[in-house]
């Protein structure tokens, strides 16, 4: 039980002294998972270890940090840490992430440099045995995601910078025209975007990137709305279309009922088991049409209860796919018919 207690104390202490703005009490309890007094505990112990602890005002809110950082002795990493940190690298480079994968590559010879070298010789066995051993499963097919390292590096230059950006855009409905933009955000994943705004318009919209040619970082301010919060957008949508969003309610066969209990359909479901061992997954989402594709996976296992709009996309889909597939017509000239 001390020992649980140091670590985390030393996690506090680490969060502390990574925090430009420091911690409120709340904060603390909440990053940690204890109550509000424990917090407050915690601090007073942290605040006789390190002295040089700060209490920041901010109105009728108090903040508190630790700069200047933490001395080496209590930042080593653990042999979990470097490991996990390394397969992230890889896992980025194997779905065609370069540029992101050799930023963390560098902080790995980063952290392992700075590291004690009697430290370093006891963990790398460790680490290196434990890389053989784990593995991550192979990207699944897909588009192999945009990674260009200048045109990353110089949209992540204009957000930070809060200018507007001008460049071609090669696809949309005008494709070839130089848009005029303001930059709300980076979204990756199968496909890489920029979140951004017209000029006029506060509506965000995204833009492949591997779709954006000659960009150029203005002079003129360009900033999201405040409230505006890129992880809520992103998730407003069950792919990376936006369109309506749509009340959703689908019911997992009980075939289905243990893959869909593990299963997250959505950030925002919630999900019900009923008494025949069904399964009710609720959520609300844009991209009608993505959703439709993803449940063709679940076969005869899921049924649509609403809306029913996405009922007959997803049977709309099905029918196109059916009518293709058993047309003689699809089969390329001399090709066997089955």
């Amino acid at each position: 039980m001390r020992h649980e207690k140091a670590t985390l104390l030393l996690d506090l202490a680490r969060r502390l002294a990574a925090s430009a703005e420091g911690l409120t009490l709340d904060e603390m309890a909440a990053a940690l998972g204890v109550g509000r007094r424990t917090a407050e505990r915690m601090r007073d112990a942290l605040w006789a270890l390190f002295p040089q602890m700060e209490e920041l005002t901010e109105g009728s809110v108090k903040r508190f940090r630790i700069p200047g950082g933490l001395d080496g002795l209590y930042q080593s990493p653990t042999t979990e840490e470097l490991l996990e940190l390394g397969k992230a690298a890889g896992q980025l480079r194997a779905s065609g992430a370069e540029p992101r994968a050799r930023a963390l590559e560098s902080l790995e010879r980063k952290v392992r440099a700075a590291m004690r070298g009697a430290a370093l010789r006891r963990m790398a066995p460790d680490v290196d045995a434990m890389a053989r051993a784990e593995t991550h499963i192979a990207v699944h097919a897909g588009p192999r995601p945009y990674e260009d390292e200048a045109l990353i590096g110089a949209l992540r230059q204009a957000l930070m910078a809060m200018r507007q950006v001008s460049f071609i855009y090669r696809g949309g409905s005008r494709p070839g025209e130089r848009r005029t933009m303001t930059p709300y955000g980076l979204m990756f994943g199968r496909a890489n975007y920029l979140v951004a705004a017209a000029q006029g318009s506060a509506e965000p919209r995204n833009l492949r990137l591997d779709r954006i040619a000659g960009l150029q970082m203005l002079d003129a301010f360009g900033a999201p709305p405040a409230d505006f919060d890129l992880d809520a957008y992103a998730n407003r949508s069950f792919g990376i279309y936006q369109d309506e969003v749509i009340e959703v309610v689908l019911r997992i066969l009980p075939k289905g009922a243990a893959d869909a209990l593990a299963w997250r359909f959505h950030p925002t479901q919630t999900v019900e088991q009923a008494d025949d061992g069904s399964v009710l997954v609720r959520f609300s989402a844009s991209g009608a049409l993505e959703l439709a594709w993803h449940l063709f996976t679940w076969g005869d296992e899921v049924q649509v209860l609403a809306p029913a709009s996405l009922r007959h996309t997803l049977i709309g889909e099905l029918e196109i796919a059916l009518a293709h597939h058993r047309s003689t017509e699809a089969l390329p000239s001399g090709a066997p018919e089955a």
